[in-house]
């Protein structure tokens, strides 16, 4: 399980010990996507291989990884992180309004089953919709996008839950995109990664914010592990921003998920 660790700054921040993440399938190339970032379809060899460097590189850091079967059926499961949001202290199945998604809520929950116990394993009941990718954990308290994938029942349901745990949580219209986690991202520090609508959010005037340029949007989408920021390969502009923080860095090629609208934070439940 996560726990706290404390930062040069005197912050606290989350030490993964864990995560959870399944191979693509070959139905990968039939996946979802807005075409926002490509319009290029996947090469299942290439992906299969990125995955497994995604993986490795985040075992490199102290974590120690779970990796599932692929499921034909489906395309979009590699996509871990929407169909559940895991905590130290519980982990809350999400409700997908996309059928074709949908059905991950249940192929995930024997992973879940292995670190939770069933009285720390909580759902999100329609009609409230939900996926993982508009959850963002800052310190104690959640920002969760307004989405084609998250309703306002799903983000009120989901706060009943974790104020149970001493979480707090609020909402935020996703106006661009798929999911909240595409636009803004928490490297923790007080920094965050945004683009310029996400910018004018009023919620993340506190924050040190850097507007990712309009060429370089996929980049948005960093993971801080333990400290270290993985970067996706290819924008230079959000990499070299991104050292000048002082953070150390890894930079991870995804370019076949790119292609399906998913990045680096959708790969994985990290807890």
């Amino acid at each position: 399980m996560s726990k706290e660790i404390e930062t040069s700054g005197g912050k606290s921040m989350q030490k993964f010990e864990n995560i959870i993440a399944r191979k693509p399938c070959k139905a990968m190339l039939e996946g979802i996507s807005t075409g926002m970032f490509s319009d290029a379809k996947p090469i299942y060899e290439e992906a299969i291989r990125q995955h497994q460097e995604y993986v490795e590189v985040i075992e490199s850091l102290g974590v120690k990884a779970l990796v599932l079967e692929p499921l034909e059926e489906y395309p979009d499961s590699c996509f871990v992180e929407d169909p559940a949001v895991v905590l130290k202290e519980c982990a809350i199945i999400t409700n997908s309004p996309r059928a074709s998604r949908n059905g991950e809520k249940f192929e995930i929950e024997p992973a879940i089953k292995k670190f939770y116990k069933d009285e720390q394993i909580f759902r999100i009941e329609s009609p409230g919709t939900m996926e993982g990718g508009d959850v963002m954990l800052v310190g104690k308290h959640f920002y969760v996008g307004l989405s084609e994938r998250t309703n306002k029942e799903g983000a009120r349901q989901f706060d009943e839950i974790v104020s149970k745990f001493g979480y707090t949580s609020s909402t935020v219209p996703v106006t661009e995109g798929l999911h909240l986690k595409d636009f803004v991202i928490y490297l923790e520090n007080n920094n965050m990664l945004v683009s310029a609508k996400m910018n004018e959010v009023p919620e993340f005037q506190i924050f040190n914010r850097f507007v990712v340029p309009s060429d370089e949007l996929y980049a948005i989408n960093s993971l801080n592990i333990n400290g270290t920021i993985l970067v996706p390969d290819g924008y230079p502009k959000t990499l070299e921003y991104v050292k000048s923080l002082g953070y150390p860095v890894r930079v991870v090629n995804t370019d076949e998920f790119k292609k399906i609208d998913g990045s680096l934070t959708c790969l994985s439940l990290r807890f």
